[in-house]
């Protein structure tokens, strides 16, 4: 077996067609078609199954699909690592955020990085649920992850502030004129909310709950920005991180009291490498729990 076998079968998992997935990786299809049945003789099954909308994996290929993930991404940080010199790093960094953290830092702090190591290809993968970041950390596919709580050693989980959230309140809504909206306040309104199994809809939900508040649901969404448009637009209310205000949105946007706010954890995989450190470190330099640019206009 080889590394070159597991990207070409992770390729057709991707792609449902070994044509399109040779296309991918700018492959002969009839070397990455041998090169698969070379792979099942090895391990003595069927990886994919053919369907009517393509190739599908079997489920031992899922099982063996997961494990091939872990160890292509581990080879490509091996390769970055021994790569790394003074003024050149070349790789992929693998990025997880937890939906709506870091809108406004991590651009900042990644062109910095782009910057600095022009070669380097970075992924950035945005998670609603924050079990699944855990998941995806444990099984060593990230290289960094920003959450709101994990169960790392402080070796390996760096606090880098606080996200306050802010709600979102449609135009003219009576509200406005506060520079603070109290939570009871809230009282009857309309919530757009968020994927039943997101973090930012548990975020929410232990909100409406614990100021005896009772969640008045007129939408589910699955991204912070569509929550604030639609809240804009008087559909309902809504809560957010600070960071997750689109531009153009902050009029209508107020901190809340009593205050909400979660902690912004970066997780770096164990035996951290140069293009992890860098990013942690122009992470560590952004701004974090600022909702002064909200406040009202005197």
């Amino acid at each position: 077996m080889s590394l070159r076998q597991y990207e070409y079968a992770l390729a057709i998992a991707e792609e449902g067609s070994v044509t399109a997935a040779a296309e991918l990786l700018h492959v002969a299809q009839p070397s990455m078609s041998q090169q698969i049945r070379s792979l099942e003789r090895e391990l003595g099954v069927k990886l994919f199954a053919r369907t009517p909308t393509g190739l599908v994996p079997t489920v031992v290929g899922r099982a063996f699909l997961r494990e091939a993930e872990v160890a292509v991404n581990a080879a490509r940080r091996a390769r970055a690592t021994a790569r790394a010199g003074t003024d050149e790093l070349v790789g992929e960094l693998v990025v997880a955020v937890q939906m709506g953290f870091g809108t406004r830092q991590l651009p900042g702090a990644l062109g910095a990085l782009r910057r600095r190591f022009p070669r380097l290809e970075v992924t950035v993968l945005e998670e609603s649920s924050s079990a699944e970041l855990e998941r995806l950390c444990r099984r060593g596919v990230v290289d960094l992850a920003l959450m709101a709580a994990c169960e790392r050693s402080p070796a390996d989980a760096h606090h880098l502030g606080d996200e306050e959230f802010v709600v979102v309140l449609g135009t003219g809504h009576r509200l406005l004129a506060a520079d603070r909206v109290e939570l009871r306040e809230l009282e009857g309104e309309p919530w757009v909310r968020f994927d039943r199994d997101s973090a930012l809809d548990g975020v929410l939900l232990e909100v409406l709950q614990g100021n005896d508040l009772a969640p008045a649901t007129v939408a589910r969404v699955s991204q912070t920005a569509t929550a604030v448009r639609w809240a804009a637009h008087g559909l309902g209310v809504t809560l957010v991180p600070a960071c997750a205000v689109p531009h153009g949105h902050e009029h209508l946007v107020r901190p809340v009291f009593p205050v909400v706010s979660q902690p912004v954890i970066a997780v770096v995989r164990p035996g951290t490498g140069p293009a992890e450190t860098a990013l942690l470190d122009l992470l560590r330099q952004e701004t974090w729990h600022n909702t002064a640019s909200f406040s009202p206009v005197s």
